[in-house]
């Protein structure tokens, strides 16, 4: 059998009960067997700053989550959709990952992509978001495409997505990572 395949997945949402965060958590239960999901929110990534990077390197956030990404086989992406783009949290801390050109743990990595969010899902943001990863040369799965709609009504008080039919394309949407994964393995 193959090595599990490890996927980090961040959060674009720093809100504590955000639903992004919670599509997630669905994902980690929903995985194929040999796929392991890490959960990681944004939290303490500082604002993005050259003269910082130039005088001191990275701050220790930014480079625990530049370690994280190098250490896994694949992303997932949770973004939020604010005023048509993804959230300034999610465009910061892509901003410091993407530094170092050749070097940058995003360069080659596949990613697969899904929002939560208002009566429109996260359209717009994502497609932002495809569009920053591509510019940062990381393979971005097409299709399916996983938009949680009025996302209030699809998790339950306890933040567990109840909507089957969002669960399936989530299913859906990690065997196409895997698949993309092992094809460029």
């Amino acid at each position: 059998m193959p090595d599990p395949i490890r996927i980090l997945a961040i959060s674009g949402s720093l809100r504590r009960a955000s639903y992004n965060t919670a599509a997630l958590r669905a994902a980690v239960q929903l995985a194929p067997e040999d796929m392991e999901i890490e959960v990681v929110t944004l939290h303490g990534i500082p604002n993005f700053d050259g003269d910082v990077e130039r005088d001191q390197g990275f701050p220790a956030p930014v480079e625990s989550l530049r370690a994280a990404i190098a250490a896994a086989d694949g992303l997932l992406i949770a973004t939020p959709e604010y005023n048509r783009s993804i959230s300034g949290a999610l465009k910061n801390a892509l901003d410091w990952v993407s530094r170092g050109g050749p070097a940058s743990p995003l360069r080659g990595k596949v990613a697969a992509i899904l929002g939560a969010g208002s009566p429109f899902g996260t359209l717009s943001a994502q497609a932002h978001l495809r569009q920053i990863l591509q510019y940062s040369h990381v393979r971005v799965v097409a299709q399916p495409e996983v938009m949680i709609d009025q996302a209030s009504a699809h998790f339950d008080q306890a933040s567990t997505l109840t909507d089957e039919r969002f669960r399936d394309q989530i299913r859906r949407l990690l065997e196409a990572l895997q698949e993309e994964i092992r094809r460029r393995g």
